[in-house]
């Protein structure tokens, strides 16, 4: 895998200038790694909308049953399910950016892949549609290693 998808700029301005994260597999269980990132993304202030089929209620946060429902304005989309997966989830983000109409300046509309969750195709598809692409990356690990203010 190439860095195409590691860009530090992208990655800082993703972190520190979105307010609402889509999390795409997260359900109530603490054991997860989509909740783990769930919490820690909500401590720095970030909304976070959980998208699983169950739509239940994570961290506060009441969930919907598909990314299409989703309450307007999702900056990032995090797709925290397997690899085997995330064509479909860039497919819905693709879909779900479109229907905010055209893209504001400075405007953040992202797709994240947590690390091991890496589909060449799906992120080409996603950054060709003018979304910002992360994959394989973790961030926590990101905020720490950029230093981000907590």
């Amino acid at each position: 895998m190439s860095d195409r998808y590691a860009d530090e700029a992208v990655i800082r301005r993703i972190l520190l200038d979105s307010t609402t994260w889509a999390f795409v597999g997260l359900r109530d269980n603490p054991r997860r790694t989509a909740y783990d990132m769930a919490e820690l993304l909500q401590s720095r202030g970030k909304t976070i909308v959980p998208v699983h089929p169950d739509a239940e209620t994570v961290l506060g946060e009441p969930g919907v049953p598909a990314l299409a429902g989703a309450p307007a304005p999702v900056h990032v989309v995090g797709c925290y399910r397997r690899a085997e997966h995330a064509g479909q989830v860039a497919d819905e983000a693709i879909a779900l950016f479109a229907t905010y109409g055209p893209r504001g300046d400075g405007e953040i509309r992202a797709l994240w892949f947590p690390l091991g969750v890496i589909d060449e195709d799906a992120a080409r598809r996603a950054a060709d549609a003018g979304l910002d692409v992360v994959m394989d990356r973790c961030p926590a690990i990101e905020w720490a290693r950029l230093d981000l203010p907590r």
